[in-house]
């Protein structure tokens, strides 16, 4: 006889291969066919709030690794959020202006210059839509769930009007304001660059040591006397105006055969050696300030320049004398400041010497540096010149140098609104992150004026007009009459009519007696378009500030900073509750991944092999605080952990099929369970308890640990193991069989609506194939709630004494195995020796069942000081339909069990 037919087998449509690749895209239809995410907020209305904004990601080429995996941990909060009884409105958003989009337009063969302002801004419009198509699709397919009908786009007429609104605030309030001053600034692109985009790369320039003789020692230094200096640009010395001393430290005067040379006192032998002069003697000592106000002869042009004090001036290095240029250096701007000396700007926007520079006008910048070396050695004053490697500042968009450039800008006062900043900071700000807290309120502490101005084309125009005398209009009534038409026409409005028609009809000013206007050319700072995306919260109904703002860690000096500044100086407090930062996607080797090495994985090409969910357990089981490592090896070995899972899944579905498990008559109590059913449920319990505290703590990696622990563990590798035989062997409607089952289907229950925000496609599988009609997706569940069984320490006790135990039966199977006494663990029957309370507990939780529990064939178990076991080959004949041995079977071999089950 055939006895497999007679076994009660699993039965599930549910694939043991995933065949993510082919089935999440019909899953995906399937969502947006129902109305997924409005049918989702639908199921929490009227719960309390929790609202994420997202930052924008730059819409210019298909997401990278990293921003893939930032909108995967997006998911995971909002959904587990919502399974956590929370309403999560979350609408994406899309950072679309700035200099990336420009070039990429010109790349694609559009000449700049053959357009007008307006159709080059239209090419630009049209291509960020097709960036953002692109986007939203991989954004969907990664099962991220959000508002996709209506995202916020910087572009959008709406957006730019409110952040007109903004610019209006804070000018009114003093913040926003019109000067010369020294900035980061590309002569490739021919504009500001922000400071969070800049890096610092070390690069090999020319050093040199310069002497400049003293003109009027104000009887303190003498005509023959020389102030060394030194820099590491040497094209900004036709832009000196100044040296710099600390009026604290020691300088020397110092006899050598190219005349007395003052430098720092501690720095004479090492200097002179560098020079190859002999020190002939030092002659005098001064503090730096007994020489300030002393005047020196400039080295390019006939004129004589003065010594000032600055607190910058350190004895790190160089001489103590610093070379000083108000037009291309911060500090230097600052000193000459305090002492009324303007800044010169000796370089045009292309990075080319301007007629400031007098004989090397015309030159590329660094190319001027090669000649000032060459002139200054045929002047004389020369003292030397090396090649070093430094930190140089670059544009990290382009990897190129920039320079400081003073020219005129709009900038937003950060010192107005700073004890402002760092009380929020510091006080009503939780920062998730170890670190955040202390490196935004350093961050702050340390800006200076930030610069929003930006010499290009593709963005929104600084809303300023000047009157005839040039004086910029900064009235509430011009302000909203541009935001109005903003909102009307869109931000192109300002580059396709003349400024008489952008302001308010009949406008006036006295300082424009003839009704001549013009208006700003710059465009605002990408960073001030994001940083004004909170607008968007109250612009839809919801509360300000929002929840949390999470982004890569970048952005401390990125959004996180340009958000809190605009929405301090605009509402008074910072946009976001909480802050919370993740690391970069590295290869796994670590190593940053980059084209040339070849090392760049595409998030893409894991989704359409392995699928969506396996790249979101990646993001899930990697500790995104951390910077995380993405490769084929990590593929591979979260592949192998997903497969685990799936497995486990598709078991227990086989086992409670429709046909064979009814939870509405089949279910039994958790109080009539026998205490190994009870001990799987606890443990259940203690991982329902613990995802839902760590889900809240953004802890998903304790959450994937505890689940899959669970999964494998205690449910496939125990409890599962040795209730086969009672789901395949006993009757079909039998108490004990029922009692399984019931564990089962409670495990597949709570197991998949803890999954469900992180496995989004396969959990919704499950559910497809579970017979649970409480919702039509699990996605519309919330999680499983904390049962606290009332015996459950007991039961936990119990169960892990027992455990221990059936680990040295285990041992002893093992050790049978290898000396090849059995094959399987049904081959053996086991004396078993326990302490008296054991036994004891063994008999009173297993009676009749230990064999069963131990998987073996018969367990002999009696009293003894120590735990042992010991196996031998089983005796009697082997069943046909259970393999168990029995010592009496029936006629046809069938042990008493099956017999009792087929014949009744």
């Amino acid at each position: 006889m055939d006895y497999k037919s007679t076994l009660n087998m699993p039965n599930t449509d549910f694939e043991m291969r995933g065949n993510l690749a082919r089935k999440e895209p019909v899953i995906l239809k399937q969502w947006e066919e129902n109305n997924y995410y409005q049918d989702l907020l639908a199921h929490h209305k009227g719960q309390k709030a929790f609202v994420l904004h997202d930052g924008p990601p730059y819409a210019n080429g298909n997401l990278h690794a990293g921003t893939a995996m930032n909108r995967v941990i997006k998911d995971f909060i909002n959904r587990s959020h919502a399974m956590s009884g929370y309403y999560t409105p979350y609408f994406p958003g899309w950072d679309t202006h700035g200099l990336p989009i420009e070039n990429a337009i010109q790349k694609l063969g559009v000449d700049r210059k053959k357009l007008s302002p307006a159709e080059f801004r239209s090419k630009c419009e049209e291509y960020a839509h097709q960036q953002i198509a692109q986007q939203m699709a991989t954004e969907k397919r990664l099962g991220q769930i959000a508002d996709y009908e209506h995202p916020y786009i910087t572009l959008k007429k709406g957006f730019e009007a409110r952040q007109i609104r903004c610019f209006e605030k804070m000018a009114l309030d003093g913040l926003i304001f019109q000067g010369l001053k020294p900035v980061y600034w590309s002569p490739y692109n021919e504009t500001a660059v922000a400071d969070s985009e800049i890096v610092y790369r070390d690069v090999k320039d020319a050093t040199i040591y310069l002497a400049f003789q003293i003109a009027d020692g104000k009887g303190v230094l003498d005509q023959d006397d020389y102030y060394v200096i030194w820099t590491t640009t040497p094209w900004t010395i036709p832009a000196n105006e100044a040296v710099c001393l600390n009026a604290d430290l020691v300088y020397a005067e110092v006899k050598t055969e190219k005349g007395k040379l003052i430098m720092l006192a501690d720095f004479v032998d090492k200097l002179l050696a560098k020079f190859q002069l002999e020190n002939q003697g030092i002659l005098r000592t001064f503090k730096g300030r007994e020489l300030e106000g002393i005047t020196y002869h400039h080295v390019v042009f006939d004129k004589e320049c003065p010594t000032l004090l600055g607190s910058h001036v350190t004895a790190d290095d160089g001489t103590g004398v610093v070379h000083t240029a108000g037009g291309h250096g911060l500090d230097d701007f600052n000193v000459c400041m305090k002492y009324g000396i303007g800044p010169i700007n000796t370089v045009d926007s292309v990075g080319k010497m301007n007629e400031n520079a007098g004989k090397y006008q015309g030159m590329f910048f660094e190319d001027c540096s090669k000649a000032v070396i060459h002139d200054m050695n045929e002047k004389g004053c020369l003292l030397a010149v090396e090649n070093i490697v430094h930190a140089y500042p670059h544009d990290d968009r382009l990897k190129k140098k920039v320079i400081f450039r003073a020219v005129k800008q709009w900038f937003c006062s950060i010192d107005k609104i700073k004890p402002q900043l760092l009380d929020q900071i510091d006080n009503h700000v939780v920062w998730h992150n170890s670190f955040g807290q202390k490196r935004m309120h350093n961050m702050i502490h340390d800006r200076g004026d930030w610069c929003i101005s930006r010499q290009r084309l593709w963005g929104v125009p600084i809303p300023i007009f000047y009157c005839e005398d040039g004086s910029p209009i900064m009235e509430k009534e011009v302000f909203e009459h541009v935001a109005d038409l903003f909102g009307q026409y869109g931000s192109n409005v300002w580059f396709e009519r003349e400024p008489k028609d952008l302001l308010p009809e009949g406008y006036t000013n006295p300082k424009s007696p003839n009704g001549i206007f013009t208006k700003e050319k710059d465009i605002m700072d990408v960073w001030f378009d994001s940083g004004s995306s909170w607008t968007e919260l109250e612009d839809r109904g919801l509360e300000f500030p929002c929840d949390m703002y999470f982004e890569g860690s970048d952005q401390y000096r990125g959004w996180f900073n340009s958000s809190l500044i605009v929405a301090t100086a605009v509402k008074g407090r910072a946009p976001y509750r909480e802050v919370l930062s993740h690391g970069y996607v590295v290869d796994s080797k670590g190593e940053k991944m980059s084209k040339s090495q070849g090392n760049v994985v595409n998030p893409m090409d894991i989704i359409n092999k392995n699928g969506a969910d396996v790249f979101r357990l990646w993001a899930m089981v990697s500790d995104f605080k951390q910077d995380l490592k993405l490769g084929p090896s990590n593929v591979k070995q979260v592949s192998e952990q997903y497969r685990k899972i799936r497995n486990t899944f598709r078991f227990l579905l086989g086992n409670v099929n429709p046909a064979d498990f009814d939870p509405k008559k089949d279910m039994v109590a958790y109080q009539d369970l026998e205490p190994v059913d009870k001990y799987i449920l606890v443990l259940l319990d203690d991982v329902v308890s613990t995802v839902r505290k760590d889900v809240m703590e953004y802890d998903y990696v304790a959450c994937a640990k505890a689940l899959t622990n669970f999964m494998v563990n205690e449910l496939s590798s125990y409890y599962c193991d040795f209730t086969k035989d009672i789901l395949y062997c006993e009757a079909k409607d039998s108490k004990r069989r029922r009692q399984v089952q019931s564990v089962y289907w409670l495990c597949v229950d709570k197991l998949v609506r803890l999954w469900a925000p992180f496995l989004v496609y396969t959990a919704e599988e499950v559910w497809q194939h579970f017979n649970d009609d409480c919702e039509k997706s699990v996605h519309n569940t919330e999680f499983p709630a904390v049962e606290n069984y009332a015996d459950a320490e007991q039961v936990k006790a119990d169960g892990a004494r027992l455990m221990e135990l059936r680990s040295v039966v285990l041992k002893a199977l093992e050790d049978a195995r290898n000396e090849k006494l059995i094959k399987s663990s049904q081959e053996a029957d086991i004396s078993l020796t326990a302490p008296e309370d054991l036994c004891s507990l063994l008999n009173q939780q297993l009676p009749d069942q230990v064999s069963q529990w131990l998987i073996v064939s018969a367990a002999d178990v009696k009293p003894a000081d120590q735990v042992s076991a010991k196996v031998q080959k089983a005796q009697g004949t082997k069943c046909p339909r259970c393999w168990n041995y029995s010592l009496n079977p029936d006629e046809d071999g069938l042990c008493p069990r099956c017999h009792k089950v087929l014949k009744g």
